[in-house]
C-alpha cells in the first residue's frame, strides 16, 4: 500500500515538474515569440493603445498616429505623401503586421524601447499615455521628390547616398503603394488593397532599391576599370577595341553597341574605353584580369554583402567560377552579375568618397518623446576598395564620360559631373534596362545616384535618353540644398 502510494506521489510530482517546464516554456521561450507574431490580437491592442511616435524626414513626419475616439484603436497610423514615402517607412497595418522602418524601429517606435523606461515611469505619474519615440531618417526630402519625379510611372529604382557618410539621400520606387491602404481601419478595405497589391506584376509591395537585383549592365564597367587600375592599368593604357570580340572557347561574338570599332586601327584607351562603353574592350580587360581579380574588386565595394540599413539589402552578386566567355560577359556586367541600386549607388560613392566604400545607413537620429536625442548613427568604414590615386584617376574618367562621352545627358552647367551609362539585357522578349549612375561635384561630390530603368514603355531604351536625366535632376536637387 505504502509503495502504491509512494508511486501515485512520483507520478504526480513528474506531472507537476512537467507542467512546470512547459508553464516556463510557455512564458520565457515562446511568449516574446507569439507577441512578435503580426496579427496577434493581444499585442495590437496593446500597441494601439499608446501613441506610435512618428517617422521623420527632417523635422516633417511621414508617419505618424493620430487619435480615433470611439474606436476599437486608439490610434490611426498615417503617412502624408505615403507613396512617396513608401520606400522608408513601409507600412503598419493590423492585419498584415510591418515593413520597412515600421518593423526595423518598432521598438522605439512603439515605445517599448528601454531607453524609453524612464520616460514611461515619468508620463505615467504625470497622468499621460505613454508615448513612442521618433525616428528621424537621413532622407533628403528635395532629392526624393526629384527622384519619383523622374521616374514617373516607369518601373525602376532611384538610390542617392551622400558619399562621405553613406547616409542614405533619397530612397524610391516604381510603382510605389500607399501605406494609408493598409493601416486603415477597416478590416475588408485593407484586404481588398493587399490583395490588389499582391496581384500587381510590377511588384508595388518590393522595396526595388533594396531589394531587386538586376544586371547592372555597362555601369560595372566602373568596378572593371577600379580592378584594371589596381592591377597596374592607366587611363591611358592601350587596349584592343575591335568591332566584336570573340567570346573565348564559344562560337560568340560580342558586339559594340554602335557596331563599329572603338578607336583607330582598332585601338583604344582605358579611358576611351570607359567614356564611350565599349564592350570590346572591357570584355578582353575581363579576360586579362580573370574573374577572381573582378570578384575581388566588386566585393571590397559591397558585392557578396548584405547590409542593414537597418532594412535588409539584397545581396549584389559576381558569379563563382566563371569560364572565359563567361568572364568577358560579367567584365561589363552580363551574364550572372546582379546588383541592386543601392549597390550601384555604393560603387559610385566609394570612387568619389576617394575609394573608400561606406555603410549604408537610413537612420539619422533615435528621439525621445519629447525630441530629445537617445542615439546619432555614426557613419563607418566598410573597406578600401581602391587607392586614393586611382579613385581621382577613375573620377577623371568618369567626368570624360559625361563631358564627351554617353553620358551627355547628365551635364549641369558649371558642375563636373562624373557618371557611366549603362543599358542591361534580361532575356529575350524582355525590355532592356537602363541604368546611370553619377556623382557630383566631382571635385568635391555631395552625392552619389544610381538610377534603373527596369521598364521604361520605350522601344529602344539607352541610359542616357532614360535614366541620365533622372541622375541629373536627383543631383540638382541635392546640390541646391
Amino acid at each position: 500500500m505504502i509503495r502504491a502510494i509512494r508511486r501515485l506521489g512520483l507520478v504526480f510530482g513528474l506531472l507537476a515538474m512537467a507542467l512546470g517546464i512547459n508553464l516556463t516554456f510557455q512564458q520565457f521561450i515562446l511568449a516574446p515569440r507569439i507577441n512578435a507574431q503580426p496579427g496577434n490580437q493581444r499585442t495590437v491592442l496593446a500597441e494601439y493603445e499608446r501613441e506610435r511616435g512618428p517617422i521623420l524626414v527632417g523635422t516633417k513626419p511621414v508617419a505618424r498616429s493620430v487619435p480615433t475616439p470611439k474606436q476599437t484603436f486608439k490610434f490611426l497610423r498615417t503617412y502624408p505623401d505615403g507613396v512617396l514615402y513608401a520606400p522608408v517607412t513601409g507600412f503598419y497595418s493590423s492585419l498584415y503586421g510591418s515593413t520597412g522602418l515600421e518593423r526595423t524601429e518598432n521598438e522605439i517606435l512603439s515605445g517599448n524601447d528601454s531607453r524609453l523606461f524612464v520616460d514611461r515611469i515619468q508620463q505615467l505619474i504625470a497622468g499621460r499615455v505613454p508615448e513612442g519615440g521618433a525616428v528621424q531618417t537621413t532622407i533628403l526630402a528635395s532629392a526624393q521628390k526629384a527622384a519619383a519625379t523622374g521616374l514617373g510611372t516607369q518601373v525602376g529604382s532611384v538610390t542617392a547616398i551622400d558619399p562621405k557618410t553613406g547616409a542614405i539621400l533619397a530612397l524610391v520606387q516604381s510603382p510605389s503603394f500607399d501605406p494609408n491602404g493598409l493601416a486603415t481601419h477597416d478590416t475588408a478595405a485593407q484586404q481588398d488593397y493587399y490583395e490588389a497589391l499582391e496581384a500587381n506584376s510590377d511588384k508595388p509591395l518590393l522595396n526595388r532599391p533594396l531589394v531587386q537585383t538586376i544586371p547592372p549592365g555597362s555601369t560595372f564597367k566602373l568596378v572593371t576599370s577600379a580592378a584594371a587600375l589596381e592591377n597596374g592599368y592607366e587611363p591611358d593604357s592601350v587596349l584592343p577595341g575591335p568591332a566584336a570580340y570573340q567570346l573565348p572557347g564559344s562560337t560568340r561574338q560580342l558586339n559594340n553597341w554602335s557596331g563599329a570599332p572603338c578607336g583607330a586601327n582598332d585601338r583604344t584607351t582605358l579611358a576611351n574605353a570607359l567614356a564611350i562603353s565599349c564592350n570590346s574592350a572591357f570584355a578582353y580587360l575581363g579576360n586579362e584580369l580573370g574573374d577572381d581579380v573582378l570578384r575581388a574588386q566588386s566585393e571590397k565595394f559591397g558585392f557578396g554583402t548584405s547590409f542593414d540599413v537597418p532594412m535588409t539589402a539584397a545581396t549584389s552578386r559576381f558569379p563563382q567560377d566563371p569560364d572565359p566567355a563567361q568572364t568577358a560577359m560579367s567584365a561589363i556586367g552580363q551574364f550572372d552579375v546582379a546588383a541592386t541600386s543601392l549597390q550601384m549607388a555604393q560603387v559610385t560613392a566609394s570612387i568619389s568618397n576617394k575609394g573608400m566604400t561606406m555603410y549604408p545607413y537610413l537612420v539619422n537620429q533615435v528621439l525621445a518623446p519629447d525630441l530629445t536625442v537617445l542615439s546619432q548613427t555614426q557613419p563607418r568604414q566598410f573597406q578600401r576598395a581602391m587607392s586614393e590615386a586611382n579613385a581621382a584617376k577613375l573620377m577623371g574618367m568618369m567626368v570624360q564620360v559625361v563631358d564627351s562621352g554617353t553620358g551627355s545627358n547628365a551635364r549641369i552647367p558649371g558642375v563636373s559631373v562624373g557618371g557611366k551609362t549603362g543599358t542591361a539585357e534580361t532575356g529575350a522578349g524582355r525590355p532592356n534596362i537602363a541604368w546611370f549612375v553619377a556623382t557630383a561635384p566631382a571635385e568635391d561630390p555631395e552625392v552619389a545616384v544610381a538610377v534603373a530603368v527596369e521598364n521604361s514603355g520605350l522601344a529602344e531604351v539607352s541610359g542616357n535618353a532614360v535614366a541620365a536625366p533622372i541622375a541629373r535632376s536627383v543631383i540638382e536637387a541635392v546640390l541646391q540644398r
